[in-house]
């Protein structure tokens, strides 16, 4: 692993689960780091994780415990998707003013 994607990597464990932060403003808690795949079985790169708690991530309402796909349409309702969600992290990445430093690896 580079020294960018570990410095990446716990930026984006900081930030807490991305479902219960657009769902319940919560930002913070131990997160699992979740590779949004765009098809196929491959996993993207690290700039392709998501940060999201147990629950959403392996549980019962979680991506791997419905399904990528089932995870998107029980979801839509709240305007939520994977895509959504690494969106969404990525801004905050870039434009958290107290995160400004994130991709600074001096």
């Amino acid at each position: 692993m580079s020294k960018e994607e570990s410095v990446y990597k716990r930026k984006l464990a900081s930030l807490g689960c991305m479902v219960c932060r657009v769902l319940y403003n919560i930002t913070d808690g131990p997160v699992e780091l979740h590779h949004l795949r765009t098809g196929g079985w491959g996993k993207g790169d690290y700039k392709t994780l998501i940060p999201l708690c147990v629950e959403h991530h392996r549980g019962k309402s979680g991506i791997h415990g419905l399904g990528t796909k089932g995870f998107d349409r029980f979801y839509e309702g709240k305007g939520i998707s994977q895509k959504m969600l690494l969106e969404k992290t990525i801004s905050l990445l870039e434009d958290d003013p107290a995160k400004k430093n994130y991709f600074d690896l001096d």
